[in-house]
C-alpha cells in the first residue's frame, strides 16, 4: 500500500516533538519560533488529519494549484499521476493508457487509488480519477473534494496551447468537448466545494480561492441569519439572534416578526467569474450562484446541485428555463413562465420544497402556509406534491388565497393542483387580510405551542417572506443580464436597466441583490397597477394605507398593499439598523403610515423609479404590442412594458420581467383582443387564444390542469382568525394523525 504522511518539503514541527523544539527556539530563536509556529497552527487548524483533494478536468490547472496550496500551508503535496500512478506502475501513464485501453485503465488507476492513503496532505488527482466510484469513495474518507470547476472554452484553449495528447476516452469517435462533457456529472458527484474559476486566471488567484472556500466550508459560523427588526446590541449579546440557512427554510418568519436576511450580506462574484458563466446552462449558473449562498454545512453543494438539476430539468417547458426574447427597440422580456404552473414562482416553488426536506428534522412533521394573490397558491401547491413519498407524508401544505380575488383560471389552478398532502382554502376577504393572518398565526405562541405539543406538527411559512423562496430569483435575473452578453446584444460590464411588475417587492428585491453581488443593473423599474401605494412611496418616501382600499384589477398578482420584502430592502439601505426598522413597521402597522428621512429617501431613488398603470393601458398594451409583433403580454407583463415606456431613457436596453403566462388571465386578454363574447369557461376561453397561434403557444401544463379539474371543489372559510386556526387543526388532525 502507497502510504504519505508527514513528510513534508521543509519539516514542520510534529506535535509529539513540539515541547522540546519550542523551547529551544523560543530561547535561541524567537521570530523564527514565531514564525513556524504561525506555519503550523495554519496548516494544523486548517487541515488537520483530513486532505484537501483537487479534482477537475485536464488542464484545470490541479498540480500547480495543489503545489501553490501546499506550500501555502507548508505540507505535503501529492500528484496522483506524477506521484502514485507512474511510481505504481513503473512507466508513464501515457503509456499505460495506450497499453491497456480505455476501460482496463480506469480499472487499474482506481485500483491504485484504493491502495493509496495519505494525511494532512495536498493531492491532485488526475481527470479521470472521479470516474472509479470505490476508488473516490475511499479517497473521500480522508479528505475535502474541491471541485476546480473552469469554464470548457478555457479548457480547450488550454489544452489545445499545450499540445496534450493522452486523455483517457478521447478517440476519433469522442472529440475533446464531448469528453469534458461527459465527465461533468461525475465530477459533481464527488465534490464538496466548488471553486469557480471564472476565466483564464492566475493559478496563484485560484490557490486563494481555494483556501477561501476550504475555510468557509470548515466553519459555518461565518454565514449566520439576522432578523431585520433586531437590534446591534441584542445580537452581539443574544447568541440564539444568529440562525442558520436551515433555521431561517424552517421557520420562515422571526421570532420578533421581521424577515431574515444574512448578516453579512451576500457574496459578490468578480467579473471575470461572471464572464465564465455566460456559456453556461441555467442549471449550471444556478449551481455556482447558490452554492455561494448556502453553506455546506446546511446543504451539501453535490445534494444542492442534485435538487437544482431536479427543479429546474423536465418540469420546464424550455430547454432554455428563462429565456430573453427581444421585443422591440431595446426592450426585451425574460419569460419566467414555462415552469409547471406557469408563473414566475415556479422558479423558487420548484426548488424550495426539496431545499426544505433536506433542512428539516426527521422527527418532526410540518405544515406550510401560505399566503397568495393568485400565483404563488398553485406552485407551492405544485412543488411540494413533487416530494418523494416520504417527505409528504410529513410535509403538508395549506394555501389561502381571497375567494373572489383571483382569476378563474387561477382559481381552477390552484383547485387542480391540490393532492394528497396539498390543499387550497378560498377566504371570503382580500390578499393583504390573508397574508396579515399567517404573519399573526406565526407569532401566537399559545397556538404553535399546542400544535407542536399536542400534534407533534410546527408551522411553516412558503411566502416570499421565506428566504428560500427570494434566493433562487436571484439567479434568473443575473441569467438574463448573461443571456444578453451571451447573444451579444450587450459587452460585459454594459448596463442594463430591470423592469418589474410589483406587488409584494419580492421579485425587484430579488434584482436588487443580483446586482449587489455583481450584476451590472443600473435602475430597477417598480411597476405598480391602480393599488400604487408603493410608486407613491419610492417618488415620495412616505408609505400610506391610511383612506386606501384594495383595488381589484387584471393584474391579480400585484393588487397588494402591504409589500412585506420592502422590509429586508429599507433594512439593507439602512445599514442594518433593526431599531429603525422595528419603528416604521410598528407605525404602518399601529398608525397606517411612516415615512422615511431624506438620507433614506436619497438612497433609495438611487437605485429605484417607479410608475404606475391604469386598467385602460393594461389592456391597450396588450392589444398594441399583439398588433405590431404578434406576441401576447400578460396583464403583469404590460403593466411593466407600459411604465416601461414611460420611463426608460432608452440609454441602455431594459429587461421587461415577463411574470406569468397570459393564459392564466384569458378573459382579459380576450377583452384586449377586443373578442365581443368570452365563455365563462375557462377550458372554452384557452381554446379560443389558441386558435390566434401567438407567440408564445398556449401553456402547455395550464392546459392539462384545467382538464383534470373538471368539478373540482375546495374548501372556503369566513374572514376570521378562529375560523382559519379551526381549518389548521383539522388539517393536521386528518394528514398526520
Amino acid at each position: 500500500m502507497f502510504h504519505v504522511f508527514q513528510y513534508r518539503p521543509l519539516r514542520l514541527i510534529t506535535q509529539n516533538s513540539l515541547s522540546s523544539t519550542c523551547l529551544k527556539l523560543m530561547l535561541s530563536r524567537p521570530v523564527a519560533f514565531a514564525q513556524i509556529w504561525k506555519s503550523w497552527f495554519s496548516s494544523h487548524s486548517l487541515l488537520g488529519n483530513k486532505n484537501i483533494i483537487l479534482m477537475g478536468p485536464p488542464g484545470a490547472g490541479k498540480t500547480t494549484i495543489g503545489r501553490i496550496v501546499g506550500q501555502k500551508l507548508d505540507c505535503p503535496v501529492i500528484d496522483i499521476d506524477d506521484d502514485v500512478l507512474e511510481t505504481t506502475w513503473n512507466m508513464s501513464v501515457s503509456e499505460k493508457l495506450q497499453n491497456v485501453g480505455y476501460e482496463e485503465f480506469l480499472e487499474e488507476e482506481g485500483k491504485a487509488l484504493l491502495n493509496f492513503s495519505a494525511s494532512g496532505s495536498v493531492i491532485s488527482l488526475s481527470g479521470s480519477n472521479p470516474m472509479h466510484a470505490a476508488g473516490m469513495q475511499h479517497m473521500k474518507k480522508n479528505g475535502i473534494v474541491v471541485y476546480l470547476d473552469v469554464p470548457t472554452t478555457v479548457i480547450m484553449s488550454r489544452l489545445k496551447s499545450m499540445a496534450v495528447d493522452r486523455i483517457v476516452g478521447l478517440s476519433a469517435r469522442n472529440s475533446l468537448k464531448d469528453i469534458l462533457q461527459f465527465r461533468k456529472p461525475f465530477y459533481k458527484r464527488w465534490y464538496d466545494i466548488r471553486v469557480f474559476c471564472g476565466e483564464d486566471v492566475a493559478a496563484e488567484v485560484v490557490a486563494e480561492k481555494v483556501l477561501d472556500a476550504v475555510n468557509r466550508y470548515q466553519d459555518s459560523e461565518l454565514e449566520t441569519f439576522i432578523s431585520t427588526r433586531s437590534s446591534r446590541s441584542g445580537r452581539s449579546m443574544e447568541k440564539d439572534s444568529h440562525k442558520y440557512f436551515s433555521d431561517v427554510v424552517i421557520q420562515g418568519l422571526a421570532p420578533d416578526g421581521g424577515l431574515f436576511v444574512p448578516e453579512r450580506r451576500l457574496p459578490k462574484f468578480t467579473a471575470g467569474e461572471w464572464q465564465g458563466l455566460i456559456e453556461a446552462t441555467y442549471v449550471e449558473r444556478a449551481e455556482v450562484i447558490l452554492e455561494r449562498c448556502i453553506h455546506p454545512a446546511d446543504i451539501p453543494a453535490s445534494k444542492l446541485a442534485e435538487i437544482i438539476g431536479t427543479a429546474y430539468g423536465e418540469n420546464f417547458s424550455c430547454s432554455k428555463v428563462a429565456p430573453v426574447r427581444h421585443l422591440a427597440g431595446n426592450q426585451f422580456l425574460l419569460e419566467l413562465f414555462h415552469g409547471p404552473t406557469a408563473s414566475f414562482k415556479d422558479f423558487a416553488l420548484q426548488l424550495m420544497p426539496h431545499l426544505f426536506a433536506s433542512c428539516i428534522p426527521r422527527s418532526c412533521n410540518y405544515l406550510i402556509l401560505v399566503a397568495t394573490s393568485g400565483d404563488t397558491g398553485s406552485a407551492v401547491l405544485d412543488g411540494f406534491s413533487r416530494l418523494h413519498d416520504t417527505d409528504k407524508q410529513r410535509i403538508a401544505v395549506m394555501n389561502f388565497f381571497p375567494e373572489d380575488g383571483v382569476s378563474p383560471i387561477q382559481k381552477s389552478q390552484m383547485i387542480g393542483c391540490q393532492k394528497e398532502n396539498a390543499w387550497s382554502v378560498g377566504v371570503k376577504s382580500d390578499f393583504d387580510f390573508c397574508q396579515t393572518a399567517i404573519k399573526q398565526i406565526f407569532t401566537n405562541s399559545d397556538f404553535t405551542g399546542f400544535l407542536t405539543v399536542e400534534y407533534g406538527t410546527a408551522l411553516a411559512a412558503a411566502n416570499s417572506i421565506n428566504w428560500a423562496r427570494l434566493l433562487p430569483q436571484i439567479v434568473y435575473h443575473a441569467s438574463a443580464y448573461l443571456d444578453l452578453v451571451h447573444q451579444g446584444i450587450i459587452p460585459f460590464g454594459s448596463p442594463v436597466d430591470i423592469c418589474i411588475p410589483t406587488g409584494n417587492f419580492g421579485n425587484i428585491l430579488a434584482a436588487f441583490y443580483a446586482k449587489m453581488m455583481g450584476i451590472p443593473i443600473r435602475k430597477c423599474i417598480c411597476a405598480s397597477n391602480e393599488n400604487n401605494v408603493l410608486t407613491d412611496f419610492i417618488r415620495t418616501g412616505v408609505y400610506d394605507l391610511r383612506g386606501r382600499k384594495l383595488i381589484s384589477t387584471f393584474s391579480s398578482a400585484v393588487d397588494i398593499l402591504k409589500s412585506s420584502n420592502l422590509e429586508r430592502y429599507l433594512h439593507l439601505i439602512a445599514n442594518e439598523d433593526g431599531q429603525l426598522v422595528t419603528q416604521l413597521f410598528n407605525q404602518l402597522e399601529n398608525q397606517g403610515h411612516f415615512q422615511l428621512q431624506k438620507d433614506l429617501l436619497e438612497k433609495l431613488q438611487q437605485d429605484l423609479v417607479a410608475g404606475w398603470c391604469s386598467e385602460e393601458d393594461c389592456l391597450a398594451a396588450i392589444h398594441s404590442v399583439y398588433s405590431t409583433t404578434g406576441y401576447i403580454l400578460d396583464t403583469h407583463t404590460a403593466v411593466a412594458k407600459v411604465v416601461a415606456d414611460r420611463l426608460q431613457d432608452r440609454t441602455c436596453p431594459i429587461i421587461i420581467s415577463s411574470t406569468a403566462h397570459y393564459s392564466k388571465f384569458a378573459p382579459a386578454i380576450l377583452r384586449a383582443l377586443r373578442i365581443a363574447e368570452i365563455n365563462q369557461n375557462p377550458l372554452s376561453q384557452l381554446h379560443l387564444l389558441s386558435s390566434y397561434s401567438a407567440l408564445p403557444p398556449i401553456h402547455w401544463g395550464l392546459l392539462e390542469t384545467l382538464k383534470k379539474t373538471g368539478n373540482g371543489d375546495h374548501q372556503v372559510c369566513a374572514a376570521d382568525m378562529s375560523v382559519l386556526m379551526h381549518h389548521i387543526e383539522t388539517l393536521i388532525q386528518n394528514h398526520f394523525m
